[in-house]
Order: C-alpha cells, then structure tokens, then sequence
C-alpha cells in the first residue's frame, strides 16, 4: 500500500504535468491556428499537430475532472468525464498514427504504383484521414459509453434482483467485451504507428549506411542530419510504445492494487505524454521558433 504522503506526492507532481501539458497544447494551438488565419491555408503536418493539440487539452481537462471527481466521490455521476477522456484517447492514439505514417510515406521511396500513388495523394488525403480519425473514434466510443451505462444499471439491480448470480455473469461478459474492445480499438491505431516508424527507421539507417562512404562536407551535414532524425525516431517509438504499455495495463487492471497505486501511475502516463508533446514541438521549425520567441521575451522582461 502507497502511503497517503507520497499520494499527495504524485497527485502534486500529476497536477503539475497536467499544467505543462495545458499549456504545451495551448502553444501548439494558438501558434498554428493564428497562421492558419492568417494565411488561410495550413500545411498537412501543421493540421495533425493543431489537431493532436486540441485533442491533449480537452484529455487533459476530462481526465484531471475525472480522476478528482470520482477519487474524491466514490459514485457515478463523473463517469461522463470518463468517457470524455477515453473518446480523446483513441483520437490522440489516431493522430500520432496518421502523423508517422505521414512521414513515412513523404520520406520514404518504393518502385511500387500504389506507394507512388499515395505519395502524390497524401497531402491532399490528410484533412479526410483527420475527419476519418474523428469518426472511428465516435463510433468506437459509442460501444464504451454503451458499456458504462449498461454496468451503472447493473449495479443498481444488485441490490433489487433475487438472481445476483445472472447479473453477475452478465456483469462480468460486460467487462470482457468492453475489454477487449478498449484494447482493440488502441492496438490498431499503435500498430499502424509502429510499422510505420520502424519502416522509416530503416530505411534511415540503410541510406544513413550508404552515405558513410562519403567524405564530402555536404554528405557529413547530411549524415549528422540523418543520425538526428533516427535519434528523434528512437525515442518517439520508445515513449509512445510506453505509454501504449501503460494504458493497456490500466485497462486490464494488473500488477498492482490500481486504488494504492492510482495517483503514482497517473503521473507516470501523462509525465510520458509531456516529453512526447514537447519532442512534438522541437521537431516543428515553426513552434520552435516560437519558444525561442517567447523565450527571448521573458529574458527581456
């Protein structure tokens, strides 16, 4: 058992993170959105960003109402919150998906008619691939909230119905379906996001391979380039595949009393969602320059 010292520990340190990543999200937001408006059109890579954004804060709000909420209330009438928080999961899981394979199909080259095909077509294809993000995530978040609301009553029969022993059985298929659903509906979209980053990976390190022939001043500022980005690659796919780990184990409910542990495994899955958002924005030249901006700003003052 945590001791409830070190519980307000992690909830202090999850508060803070919940604050960094507010305004890492805001930044991303308001600097994308304000060049949108202004030059009224916005690059594929920007639209992800912007919408990967949007979607972190409202994760953010629905899970720190959520988790005081029903932490501080042992009743039902946060679990909206809940389901708020699970539908901008499975969006963000979507996002940072469709932004590696983005990448991988921009970045890498096949022979092949239908890479070449989409290749050319991808930057058209985005803006329908985010609207297609939105609407799995809508229809995948309908069996969830279905599911809540089935178990609330559930529960609300126990102490009425004579047959406990039915109700615990369907109460317990319940839990298995909308298992296995939650699971599903978040492998998808990792396993798309690992293909497409190990793919690209490689095919970094083949040319990266290629290139150390070379003695040129051009081919070793391209060889710095090419390690740089197979470094930001390596730690994108570690962060992310630790943070799919520990929302999977958080919805198969393992390893650990979730009651003792809860505030310390919140810290640790959204202190991952920190450095990923901040790794997002060094790797954008746009929001880089941005902080760099502001930074200078604060200096002055």
């Amino acid at each position: 058992m945590i001791t409830s010292q070190l519980s307000v520990f992690f909830m202090i340190i999850y508060m803070l993170e919940f604050l960094t990543i507010t305004g890492q999200s805001s930044l991303i937001v308001v600097a994308l959105g304000r060049e949108w408006v202004q030059a009224q059109r916005l690059p594929p890579v920007d639209m992800i960003l912007t919408s990967l954004g949007i979607c972190r804060f409202f994760q953010l709000w629905s899970s720190m109402l959520y988790n005081f909420g029903s932490h501080f209330h042992s009743n039902y009438n946060f679990w909206y919150f809940g389901i708020v928080w699970e539908f901008t999961n499975i969006l963000s899981f979507w996002l940072t998906s469709l932004l590696a394979v983005f990448y991988c199909v921009k970045v890498s080259f096949f022979s092949h008619p239908i890479f070449l095909w989409l290749k050319w077509r991808i930057v058209r294809l985005v803006p329908r691939l985010l609207l297609g993000s939105l609407l799995i995530s809508c229809v995948s978040i309908i069996f969830s909230a279905t599911s809540y609301y089935i178990n609330i009553q559930f529960i609300s029969m126990k102490h009425f119905s004579r047959n406990s022993t039915m109700l615990e059985r369907l109460e317990a298929f319940l839990w298995d379906f909308s298992t296995l659903q939650k699971v599903l509906v978040l492998v998808i979209p990792f396993l798309l996001f690992l293909a497409s980053t190990v793919l690209l990976m490689a095919l970094l390190s083949r040319r990266l391979k290629q290139m150390k022939g070379l003695h040129t001043g051009h081919s070793n500022s391209s060889l710095e380039a090419h390690s740089a980005a197979l470094r930001s690659l390596a730690i994108f796919l570690t962060l992310f595949t630790f943070y799919f780990l520990t929302v999977l184990l958080s919805i198969l409910d393992v390893l650990f009393n979730k009651e003792s542990w809860f505030w310390a495994w919140e810290a640790v899955i959204y202190a991952l969602v920190s450095i990923h958002s901040t790794l997002l924005m060094l790797s954008s030249a746009k929001l880089k320059r941005v902080l760099k901006a502001r930074c200078w700003s604060l200096e002055a003052a």
